[in-house]
């Protein structure tokens, strides 16, 4: 149990300090050829009242100026989610919100939002709004599970791992590589896109948890039977993760919703010494095309699956 708890803690250390070595990278520039919108452009909120660690002119500029590339109005809000203040937005963006200031915080693992926030957030989607929920493993995914239990999304604490689905070019094993060719990058509208340019057929993710939809959702990027989950100290429990997701769409009423398990997928970081791309600029493969498809499912443009 020493040892267990001391790999435990060392792959928690890695993970935290890899996240404090990441940082926006200053070369990516959006490019998008052929805007989505050129009119009607549509309204998208974009959390920063609930302790948000990733904001529009932060670590997530880059996939905010994605969003106004392809002809997205981005907005910030930092008030309480309320039926007034959502019904003027198309779409809501929240990533990585926390129930404290800090992620090292205490208290930090807590509900982010009130109950009165995701009654909010669950009757806008349900009258046609659509929500692109975010969150990374714990304290994250703890202090989020409050707003994706309103969907039937079940979020994990641990951190997720699947050595055989790592890249040749990785450099953690929490690292995960969804392609075409490994089977767990699944077709539906989102990865299909509505041409063959914008077809996905390689996404690479950064850590993060695990996701289990509700009967009706559809997993778009599965993990595979080997891929398993180490529970945050002082639990140290690893368990499988077989089948489970790090992206899922579904459904909800008039709206739809899109869960991913980690932000840094839609990211434009660099990371470590060697200042390694990950995100939307990662080369080699289509996560950039990822954030734009799933944007383009939330506004409607794509069928449903």
């Amino acid at each position: 149990m020493i040892i267990r708890s001391a790999l435990v803690l060392t792959l928690f250390a890695l993970v935290m300090t890899s996240q404090a070595q990441q940082i926006v990278d200053p070369e990516f520039k959006p490019i998008v050829e052929q805007p989505a919108f050129t009119k009607n452009f549509p309204r998208v909120l974009f959390d920063e009242g609930h302790n948000n660690t990733l904001t529009r002119m932060g670590r997530y500029k880059p996939f905010a100026d994605l969003m106004v590339m392809d002809g997205y109005q981005v907005v910030i809000g930092r008030k309480v989610f309320s039926k007034e203040m959502l019904d003027t937005f198309k779409i809501l963006v929240i990533a990585n919100p926390l129930g404290a200031e800090d992620a090292d915080d205490e208290g930090a693992g807590q509900p982010a939002y009130a109950d009165n926030e995701c009654d909010a957030v669950r009757e806008w989607v349900k009258a046609g709004g659509s929500l692109l929920l975010i969150a990374d493993h714990a304290p994250f995914s703890t202090a989020t599970e409050i707003m994706a239990k309103r969907f039937g999304v079940e979020m994990s604490p641990g951190v997720t791992r699947d050595p055989a689905s790592q890249g040749k070019d990785t450099l953690s094993p929490d690292w995960i590589l969804f392609s075409r060719e490994n089977k767990l990058l699944l077709e539906n509208s989102i990865t299909e896109g509505r041409t063959d340019a914008e077809k996905i057929n390689r996404v690479l993710t950064f850590g993060g948890q695990s996701l289990k939809g509700p009967e009706g959702s559809w997993t778009f990027m599965k993990l595979s039977d080997s891929a398993t989950e180490i529970a945050p100290a002082p639990n140290d429990k690893e368990v499988s993760a077989a089948g489970r997701a790090q992206g899922l769409s579904l459904k909800f009423g008039k709206g739809r919703v899109v869960v991913l398990s980690e932000p840094g997928m839609l990211s434009a970081q660099v990371t470590g010494r060697e200042r390694t791309p990950m995100g939307i600029n990662s080369p080699g493969t289509d996560n950039k095309q990822l954030a734009l498809n799933i944007m383009h499912w939330l506004s409607g443009m794509l069928k449903e699956h």
